[in-house]
């Protein structure tokens, strides 16, 4: 299966996903699907909620092979981490985002098995960001007001210079 992965101003996007009861064939297939989608837009971690599933799980490579979290969620972060982040679902655009440097994260395999990971950095930064699309936060949602609005007008910008592009819907709808 094709994903198109959603971008900023689509609805779906900010919906809470849902939690994952039976760890099935359905859900791995959707893991594997979810793969080729990832390293199509480049990135290195995608969540379903990305493609338009509602459900509470994402996949990531930072260059170990692909790997999926199922239901995650984080126990414990420490400290603080300014680095550039991105998002496939705003391309284009990266913003300084301050996220705790190191975080014990927990969740299942496609076994079903739960595991547990400390993760720090990029890895902890990866979790973090697409546990929040599988909460219905964007990236600009971390943003202070000033900077998100400056992010939304240039957003505005850049997609009304794509032929095709579509409309956003209204401003007020991509805030929290």
């Amino acid at each position: 299966m094709t994903f198109e992965i959603r971008v900023l101003g689509d609805p779906v996007l900010r919906q809470t996903a849902a939690t994952i009861e039976e760890i099935d064939g359905r859900i791995a297939q959707m893991a594997t699907d979810l793969v080729p989608a990832m390293y199509q837009a480049e990135g290195i971690g995608l969540a379903a909620p990305q493609v338009g599933i509602q459900k509470r799980l994402f996949v990531y490579d930072i260059g170990q092979g692909p790997e999926v979290l199922i239901n995650p969620e984080i126990l414990e972060s420490h400290g603080e981490w300014v680095f550039e982040e991105g998002c496939l679902s705003v391309p284009g655009m990266s913003f300084e985002i301050v996220r705790p440097k190191e975080i014990h994260i927990i969740g299942r395999n496609l076994d079903g098995n739960e595991i547990s990971i400390e993760a720090d950095e990029l890895l902890s930064r990866l979790f973090q960001h697409e546990l929040d699309h599988l909460d219905g936060v964007l990236l600009l949602d971390h943003l202070e007001k000033p900077e998100r609005k400056a992010a939304l007008r240039r957003w505005r910008e850049m997609r009304s210079a794509i032929p095709d592009s579509g409309e956003l819907r209204d401003p007020k709808s991509l805030l929290p």
